[in-house]
């Protein structure tokens, strides 16, 4: 019998405390508007819950679960570690990021960490190959340390010279989790979370460009390997870092200076654009860094970015973003050896509506009918 094959009683004696505070994060709920929603119990209870303090009776369990849209079994304690609860991940801007949206896309990034840790009990995923280059407390990264970091992985992972083909692949090859979420986080833009056992790479699904995206992975595969769980999370010099090791991953000065314009040549740049699949702004931002093009030529060409609209919505589209397919193809195998979906949903007590938005790999420039 599964360990998620419980009676009411069962799951009440197992109940985990940061299952509901997760389950409530997922939903964007707080403790006040739970206990509003499930009647019957104060925010004060839901409160001593997540505390541990006292557990839900199994008939308040039950509420809890419907609101919540989650099966009951969701609320047991794996049989594994829990994951550490001060980990946390690394915002853009702590400062344009609300502290409940910040919670609840950080619960679902738990939510794609707990699903691969219970599809790891089926299928064989990558193993986890990220090597960590961290400064020293008295030695914070120079911009040469960044560069070398950058251009130490791409030989670490064999990345041939040139542009990157996929870096989303990439990542995934190396055993770390990647995932698009469509759920209505607004100001909440890519980030990651350095779990020890799979760190998540959660990328917005709402931007629909390939370029800006592909900067995105390259940003927060930056922060796992130059900040790892210890670095500063919204330290502008963090994020500055994370900001040119994905210059540098994806444009190494030694294949892309000879080919970057000195003056404003928009052409040129375009066709750059083309090939290495990243933004006119990063382009001419690589362009500055490198001293190809100058102060006086930079700042005219932002000017003209600006003028036109190009700092929103650039031209020459790439196509959709690059699409995750790590744990959809581990659904696959799992499948094909013997296990049904539906079968793994029961057994793993999930949500299922949310793991099927975590699998889901429709992305689209188009904006969608809805009905």
């Amino acid at each position: 019998m599964s360990d998620r094959q419980l009676d009411s009683g069962d799951i009440a004696a197992l109940f985990d405390r940061a299952r509901l505070r997760l389950a409530r994060e997922l939903r964007g709920l707080s403790q006040v508007q739970l206990a509003k929603e499930a009647g019957s119990v104060t925010s004060a209870s839901i409160s001593q819950f997540e505390n541990g303090h006292t557990k839900p009776a199994s008939s308040t369990m039950q509420r809890l679960a419907v609101v919540l849209r989650v099966p009951p079994a969701f609320f047991a304690a794996p049989a594994r570690p829990p994951a550490q609860e001060e980990i946390n991940g690394y915002f853009r801007s702590l400062r344009s990021t609300s502290p409940k949206d910040r919670q609840q896309a950080l619960a679902h990034v738990h939510l794609a960490r707990e699903l691969t840790l219970e599809l790891e009990k089926y299928v064989r995923l990558p193993e986890l190959n990220v090597p960590s280059f961290p400064a020293t407390e008295d030695q914070p990264f120079s911009s040469a340390d960044v560069v070398q970091a950058a251009a130490r992985l791409r030989s670490y992972w064999n990345v041939p010279r040139g542009p990157v083909p996929d870096v989303v692949r990439l990542l995934e090859q190396n055993g770390v989790v990647v995932a698009r979420f469509r759920v209505s986080i607004e100001k909440v833009d890519a980030f990651c979370v350095a779990f020890p056992d799979r760190p998540v790479v959660a990328l917005g699904a709402d931007k629909g460009l390939r370029d800006r995206s592909r900067f995105d992975a390259a940003h927060e595969l930056g922060h796992l390997v130059l900040h790892g769980s210890s670095g500063q999370i919204g330290d502008k010099a963090t994020e500055s870092e994370a900001n040119d090791f994905a210059a540098a991953f994806l444009m190494p000065a030694e294949d892309i200076a000879h080919e970057l314009p000195a003056r404003l040549d928009w052409p040129t740049l375009l066709r750059l654009k083309a090939k290495w699949h990243v933004s006119l702004a990063a382009l001419l931002v690589r362009a500055k860094t490198l001293g190809v093009m100058g102060d006086h030529t930079y700042a005219q060409a932002w000017k003209a970015l600006s003028v036109r609209g190009w700092r929103k919505v650039e031209p020459g589209p790439l196509g959709a973003p690059e699409a995750p397919v790590l744990l959809q193809r581990a659904i696959e195998v799992m499948e094909t050896a013997g296990v049904s979906f539906a079968e793994f949903i029961r057994q793993s007590g999930l949500p299922e509506a949310d793991v099927r938005a975590l699998l889901s790999r429709d992305i689209s420039e188009r904006p969608r009918v809805e009905f």
